[in-house]
């Protein structure tokens, strides 16, 4: 049984005028979150998460993939075990 739980923050930069295609286009991702939006200056906090690593790389790879991205930078990444009892 695999209970592996992965989390990430990506920056993503993309032309102003984008940014709400693009923001509908990540929610639409599953355990996509977007906390910040800058959209003058084009940029999204993003936080994506999977049950593992491949999902969540599939997942950043998708990001990268859509029309409109200039760049992804992953800014934060933590794998944690679910049900893990910490002393």
């Amino acid at each position: 049984m695999n209970n592996e739980w992965h989390v990430s923050g990506l920056v993503v930069q993309a032309r102003p005028e984008n940014i709400p295609r693009l923001v509908t286009a990540l929610l639409a991702i599953t355990d996509t979150e977007i906390p910040v939006q800058d959209r003058p200056q084009g940029k999204l906090v993003v936080v994506m998460q999977a049950a593992c690593s491949q999902a969540l790389l599939e997942k950043i790879e998708s990001v990268r993939n859509l029309d409109g991205v200039l760049a992804v930078s992953l800014v934060y990444h933590q794998q944690d075990l679910q049900g893990e009892v910490t002393p």
